[in-house]
């Protein structure tokens, strides 16, 4: 089969499209015959060795797929060859990738292929910071920072399916109308000077109860200090550049939490409940609640612009690398 891999990880021309044998599902297992991938800012810097957890090379990059299940490993009973999916899987450059059983979910009807491979990591990630470690409740006021990315709109439409009031935070118009599109209740820019004036304004005297902050730059303390007391700050990525700092003495006077959300972990340590989120985000687009919005999109032979697009962190919604338009 083909696949986009790299004997080493120091820049995206290491990359290059190989011949390699097709992989044979283990127990637990199944095979998919990949439609599409989803290209993030996390495959980028995988990709280039810069990621908090360096992949073992030869590396294919791709941790989310959809296609069609091909073949099923030993004990694999919920799942059968023709099944369109979509997974968590890695290696997902690939015209055939494995994937666990337990993360491979069939695909709602409500959905094609690149929706489908648009969905996976953003939604978990938007759920399992939303529900399990902010713990949001119906009516609370959610703040989204770079809230047209794939995890900010992501977060936009979990937070309404989950019952919130959503503000968007964006740096452009396009982007603020395409946040506004995908769901948001209102929307705000992103300049620094007088903005926590501005959100105060766009509150109306509302509380500010949750912030999903995927970008941690210039406003990761004006939103901090912009919490209602109890107020839940989400640590989701740092696309923003610099890892910036907060003062231990905001919290205690804001009665506030500043939370890191880590959906790789939760994978790892919470695999069952990463599963039954999965399913609910299935539900949720089979029922129209929830419509993954597919980016720019690639076609195999660029991979190396859809990795770079990724990197740069400008794309609306989820950047897509079609791998197989047969399906």
């Amino acid at each position: 089969m083909k696949a986009i891999q790299a004997d080493r990880i120091d820049s995206l021309a290491d990359y290059a499209e190989v011949e390699i044998a097709t992989p044979e599902p283990r127990a637990g297992q199944v095979r998919i015959r990949v439609a599409a991938a989803g290209v993030g800012y996390v495959d980028a810097l995988m990709a280039l060795g810069r990621y908090q957890v360096k992949p073992p090379v030869p590396h294919i990059p791709g941790g989310e797929i959809s296609g069609v299940v091909d073949a099923i490993g030993e004990g694999v009973t919920d799942l059968a060859p023709g099944d369109r999916v979509l997974a968590m899987a890695g290696r997902g450059f690939a015209q055939f990738a494995l994937a666990p059983a337990a993360m491979t979910i069939r695909l709602p009807a409500t959905l094609g292929f690149e929706q489908g491979a648009a969905l996976p990591l953003n939604a978990l990630t938007a759920l399992h910071g939303l529900a399990d470690r902010a713990a949001i409740r119906p009516g609370e006021t959610l703040l989204v920072l770079g809230a047209a990315g794939g995890v900010g709109v992501a977060a936009i439409q979990v937070g309404r399916a989950l019952g919130a009031r959503v503000i968007a935070a964006a740096s452009s118009e396009e982007k603020r109308a395409f946040a506004l599109a995908s769901g948001a209740d209102a929307a705000i820019d992103t300049a620094p000077e007088g903005w926590r004036e501005r959100l105060k304004t766009l509150l109306a005297g509302a509380r500010l109860d949750v912030v999903l902050d995927p970008v941690c730059g210039p406003l990761f303390e004006p939103a901090f200090r912009s919490l209602s007391w109890g107020g839940r700050h989400l640590v989701v990525g740092f696309v923003g550049g610099p890892i910036p700092a907060l003062g231990a003495n905001l919290t205690l006077m804001k009665g506030a939490s500043l939370t890191g959300v880590d959906v790789r972990q939760f994978l790892l340590f919470e695999a069952p409940r990463a599963r039954a989120h999965l399913e609910t985000l299935a539900d949720w687009a089979a029922a129209g609640r929830l419509s993954p919005p597919v980016g720019q999109t690639f076609d195999w032979a660029d991979y190396g612009d859809a990795l770079n697009f990724a990197l740069g962190g400008q794309g609306l919604g989820k950047t897509v690398l079609r791998v197989d338009g047969g399906l």
